[in-house]
């Protein structure tokens, strides 16, 4: 068995040890102890915090655009060469199968630092041109960055969020304090080692791992100008509250309840197997999980025999390195109780299961099998909380109109997918939808020149894309007479 005890923090450049508690981090497959890790203490949250400041204030400040993205691509360099290590972690510590893990979990953030890069030397200045009055003048807005970042991670994705984050921010010109969870330290930890192998100058990225109280302390810190948050919604209030005390930007996204409309004409032989695969991904441990499923009411067998078809066949629940699993465990026994949790109260209020539930016979791990729950009403907790497991409600529909109702009735709007028979009704329907992104007919690739983020309570602001980077800079209007 691997384990990852000799791993550090980054601070200022330096791999140091963390003078904290001691951290346990095990595996939800197997349920042994993978690493343990040391926290940072307050006095090296500071730290982190001074030398992102320093380098802001010195080496990273005063390189050009073009050396700045030239520096990320080294920076890439080094992740490539480590993409086999990134892999075994998130397999270890997250439970990710084996089957996506690399390209879904590794491939996918690192490319998309390549994207970071490249944009790092785009010159954003807005030239606004000519004003006659009081006098004539010409104005242009520059872009500035923001500052000193804190960036905080969930455990889901942990490179990959940590990249939306850390390339956006280095693109902008920022610094960063980087806090995984504190379920997933491993990946972003070899993530810290990689930045000071790079030439990345010192205190640029910085990396500490830690609890709620090394969170605190580094989202209410004074020297903080932005906050990057990846979590719960109950958690980002908290977040949000912190900030707030130093009237630090934030950036967040808090989750979603994604509904998936199936059109009267759209393709069910193709499209039900795809939609029972995505929100059962990495456990169902995913934001943008359709778990929301509105079928017409005239195709509600054809869905129902379709879909005990899926789970008999194709969702297969085991050992994460495996090749032949789908579906890993949670991330830990008390989240598993949680998902469980969800479906008893459902069931208890009248749902009933039409494919999957319990647990698989396995012999260790925090294993839970997909469950597709009928017989629900869209205002019961489990078709209006994000369970954060591989658990999907079912409701008929009888018009389209009753769709988008049902679609829109969340206090969530991060992601909603659209199944049609013809692409244009789909992308038609998507205008009705309150959400950031609308996938229509299984969509494309995870692109990073494109935003992500969400309506209500899924977030405040934006990542990824232009957008992205723009939360991590201030418009600096400059303006001389002509």
């Amino acid at each position: 068995m691997q384990t990852w005890n000799d791993l550090e923090l980054l601070i200022d450049g330096a791999l140091v040890a963390g003078r904290g508690e001691p951290l346990t981090v095990e595996d939800p497959a197997t349920e042994e102890r993978i690493a343990v890790l040391h926290v940072a203490d307050a006095g090296q949250v500071d730290d982190a915090v001074a030398a992102a400041r320093a380098a802001l204030d010195g080496p990273w400040g005063q390189v050009s655009p073009a050396e700045r993205a030239e520096m990320m691509h080294g920076f890439a360099d080094v992740l490539d060469k480590y993409l086999d290590d990134f892999t075994d972690a998130v397999i270890a510590e997250v439970g990710t199968p084996i089957a996506v893990a690399k390209g879904l979990q590794v491939q996918v953030p690192a490319a998309h630092l390549r994207w970071y890069a490249d944009q790092a030397a785009v010159d954003r200045t807005e030239h606004l041109g000519e004003h006659s009055g009081p006098v004539q003048s010409r104005s242009d807005v520059a872009y500035r960055p923001v500052g000193v970042v804190a960036a905080v991670t969930a455990y889901n994705y942990p490179l990959t969020l940590a990249m939306h984050k850390v390339g956006a921010a280095l693109a902008a010109g920022c610094t960063l304090v980087l806090m995984p969870s504190p379920r997933t330290p491993i990946t972003t930890l070899l993530l810290a080692r990689a930045a000071a192998e790079s030439a990345l100058p010192p205190g640029v990225l910085n990396v500490v791992i830690g609890g709620a109280d090394v969170g605190q302390q580094l989202t209410s810190h004074p020297d903080v100008a932005k906050v990057t948050f990846t979590g719960s919604a109950q958690v980002g209030v908290q977040v949000m509250r912190q900030a707030a005390t130093n009237l630090s930007g934030v950036v967040l996204e808090l989750g979603g309840k994604s509904p998936a409309i199936f059109c009267p004409d759209a393709d069910f032989a193709a499209h039900v197997p795809a939609v029972h695969l995505r929100y059962a991904r990495n456990g169902g441990q995913a934001c943008a999980a359709p778990t929301r499923l509105l079928v017409p009411r005239a195709r509600w067998d054809e869905f129902l025999e379709i879909s005990r078809e899926v789970y008999a066949n194709q969702l297969v629940v085991g050992d994460p390195r495996d090749p032949a699993t789908v579906v890993g465990p949670m991330i830990d026994a008390a989240h598993r109780a949680r998902v469980e949790k969800y479906v008893d109260d459902a069931l208890a209020q009248g749902a009933k299961i039409a494919a999957g539930g319990g647990r698989p016979d396995l012999p260790r791990g925090h294993y839970v099998n997909p469950t597709l729950l009928i017989d629900v009403d869209n205002s019961w907790p489990v078709a209006q909380e994000e369970i954060f497991g591989p658990v999907a409600v079912a409701m008929p529909y009888d018009s389209i109109d009753e769709a988008v109702r049902i679609a829109n009735d969340s206090r969530f709007g991060l992601h909603a997918y659209v199944y049609a028979g013809d692409v244009e009704t789909g992308k038609a329907l998507a205008s009705q939808l309150r959400a950031g992104s609308v996938t229509v007919n299984g969509g494309g690739g995870f692109r990073p020149d494109a935003p992500m983020g969400g309506f209500g309570i899924s977030g405040v602001g934006r990542e990824l894309g232009h957008w992205g980077i723009h939360e991590y800079l201030e418009p600096q209007h400059i303006q001389w007479p002509s």
